[in-house]
């Protein structure tokens, strides 16, 4: 015995409720996922600019003197949890030194991690109480990680090996007082990422993105020629 036409029908109607139930869920996580990207790019400003307001220095740039006086429960009396003798870039001359990609755990430096001024930028920030994650840099989940695990930074863009210092953006023609990256992000991802925070153009603007694995220097690639499901550096001027 069959199904009658109207059987059919009612079997046909299900199906299509529960694909289009799938794709609008999949459309939601997609949506979310791009939100909390966004999130990522515009919480770095309020840490900075709290961090300034509190202790009138820059988080990353502030000596071990400092820090002991100000975090002591965190990085000790004498600041030494917070900043080694080792850390990449001077103390207190207002320039946050150091690569964004310097917490390790990324694409750029083979996951390496350097201590520098750019990477203790979270560690200061967190111990100040303005993000959360763990203030020892010894710790192995220390590294700031995006929506789909790749990894956050933070960098000022300026190369200070050379007198006068002078720009040098990770990806080129980028303008900006500091700079935010982040790796791993599929390319639909980064797409819907320049639409929401900039220009909906992935090549120019204060948004832009490069191919994962891109050294530094390399010029952002247009939208129209990234692939989606492809994975990608975004970084955004601020």
């Amino acid at each position: 015995m069959g199904f009658t036409l109207v059987e059919i029908a009612i079997v046909l109607v299900i199906i299509g409720l529960l694909l289009g139930g799938v794709l609008k869920g999949q459309e939601l996580i997609n949506s979310a996922k791009v939100k909390n990207f966004a999130n990522d790019f515009r919480n770095v400003p309020l840490f900075i600019y709290g961090y300034q307001d509190k202790f009138r220095k820059l988080p990353g740039d502030m000596s071990a003197a400092d820090l002991g006086a100000s975090m002591p429960a965190v990085c000790a009396a004498n600041g030494a949890s917070c900043r080694a003798g080792g850390t990449v870039g001077t103390a207190g001359n207002g320039v946050i030194e150091g690569n964004w990609y310097d917490v390790g755990g990324n694409t750029v430096s083979a996951g390496a991690a350097t201590d520098s001024e750019a990477a203790r930028f979270w560690q200061h920030v967190r111990a100040a109480g303005f993000a959360s994650g763990p203030t020892d840099w010894g710790n192995a989940n220390y590294r700031p990680l995006n929506a789909d695990g790749g990894t956050i930074g933070f960098e000022t863009g300026i190369d200070t090996s050379v007198a006068p210092p002078v720009a040098a953006p990770f990806i080129q023609g980028m303008t900006g007082t500091y700079y935010v990256c982040s790796d791993g992000i599929l390319g639909k991802f980064a797409k819907q990422l320049d639409a929401t925070l900039d220009n909906d153009e992935t090549s120019t603007g204060n948004v832009r993105a490069v191919p994962t694995g891109s050294a530094r220097g390399a010029a952002g690639i247009t939208k129209v020629n990234i692939v989606d499901s492809g994975t990608y550096i975004v970084c955004m001027a601020l």
